[in-house]
């Protein structure tokens, strides 16, 4: 028998693997780890696990070695890997294409938020966009900020919002606001913490956020360890609601936002230190490749009507 060309059998191949097997590939291979996966794409076990088991037996290949802790993608995988994020967002281009043909906008934005929705004026966006367009709809996701970065160039995410600094030539920011970080903790340490030197509040337990919070990190860096100081770390959290209800317990000392901290100190549950602030700018991102897409021109439209300030940073590169 005949062989078919083998461009023919890539093409037949690639055509039974959708999108969504795709993206749930992209996200495991991300996380190393199938279970994290689902959880961020919220799909169940059982269908993340189907979606690579159909990726695997439609290329005919194994993408992934199991480990004792993770998934650690093969050769094969790697290779797929960088290309899948290219066809995942030409997809969303493709996607923004046929929104402009039907003349209409219309369709479902994601939006990712790693900050407090209140801080972004979230809901006041969403009755904004709704008045404009009704026929878009919203799906809002809690993403640590790391997460935003990769959701959005792998089609997961539309918009992003979080506390970040314009470095990626890949994303158009718009600066929303500026938020203040004050150092708290239990009012009974209250005499401790306000006449405390940096080397005596690091050596006080903490409440700190675990490595995957970028921005909790990078301030907490900037604070202490280019100091050259280590804190005593007892806790960790990888959502800050949870990191404040340790705080307001008294579990110890933590970064919190300043009218958090403020607001405890009014209820007479937390002590600031007046040694230092620090603050970082709150932004709505999306990819700069999108930046005609009509979904994403109609958010970014609701956005400045809800916030007027709103000021557009375009990273070298992208200009």
């Amino acid at each position: 028998m005949k062989r078919r060309p083998r461009a023919l059998t890539l093409r037949n191949t690639l055509m039974m693997i959708d999108l969504v097997q795709l993206r749930t590939f992209v996200a495991v291979a991300e996380e190393q780890h199938l279970t994290r996966a689902a959880e961020r794409i919220h799909i169940s076990l059982s269908s993340a696990s189907a979606h690579i088991r159909g990726v695997e037996d439609a290329l005919g290949t194994q993408l992934f070695v199991r480990t004792k802790r993770s998934l650690v993608l093969t050769r094969a995988g790697e290779l797929l890997f960088k290309r899948a994020k290219a066809l995942l967002n030409e997809a969303a281009l493709l996607q923004s294409f046929s929104v402009e043909l039907r003349g209409q906008v219309e369709g479902t934005l994601v939006v990712g938020s790693s900050s407090e929705p209140s801080a972004g004026r979230m809901g006041k966006i969403a009755v904004e966009l709704r008045s404009r367009h009704p026929l878009v709809s919203l799906d809002l996701r809690a993403r640590l900020s790391s997460g935003i970065h990769q959701g959005l160039k792998n089609g997961e995410l539309d918009i992003g919002m979080l506390l970040d600094r314009p470095t990626h030539a890949d994303f158009h920011y718009y600066e929303l606001t500026t938020v203040r970080f004050r150092i708290a903790g239990p009012i009974a340490w209250k005499e401790k913490i306000e006449g405390s030197s940096w080397t005596e509040l690091a050596d006080l337990p903490w409440i700190t956020p675990a490595a995957s919070s970028v921005v909790y990190a990078s301030l907490r860096s900037q604070l202490f360890e280019d100091k050259g100081i280590e804190l005593n770390s007892v806790i960790q959290f990888d959502n800050a609601t949870l990191g404040r209800e340790m705080l307001y317990a008294g579990a110890g000392m933590m970064l919190v936002r300043e009218e958090y901290a403020i607001q405890g100190a009014k209820e007479g549950l937390l002590a600031i230190s007046d040694v230092a602030a620090a603050e970082r700018s709150l932004f709505m991102i999306h990819l700069a490749s999108r930046k005609n897409d009509p979904l994403i021109r109609g958010f970014v439209d609701a956005a400045y009507n809800t916030w007027p300030e709103m000021k557009l940073h375009v990273p070298q590169g992208n200009r």
